[in-house]
């Protein structure tokens, strides 16, 4: 199963390891298709693949640390 995501990143967390954390603690394997970070923002699409379970726990994750998460829609790469 795949998920594509918009993820919006709070100041606090921009900084933060996100990604590799989704990686080592979910059996998830994420995708950055496009990304913007900068110092009290980011955002980034990215593509989840796994188990429903699994994408559904990473998720919730992402939650926890006040990101917000939307569905990514239409060509992800090209924007």
């Amino acid at each position: 199963m795949s998920e594509h995501l918009r993820l919006t990143f709070p100041e606090t967390q921009v900084r933060e390891p996100v990604v590799y954390h989704l990686a080592t603690r979910f059996n998830v394997v994420p995708n950055i298709r496009r990304a913007a970070i900068e110092n009290h923002f980011g955002w980034m699409v990215i593509t989840l693949d796994g188990d429903a379970a699994d994408i559904a726990a990473a998720k919730d994750y992402l939650l926890d640390l006040g990101v917000t998460l939307d569905t990514a829609e239409g060509d992800i790469v090209e924007g």
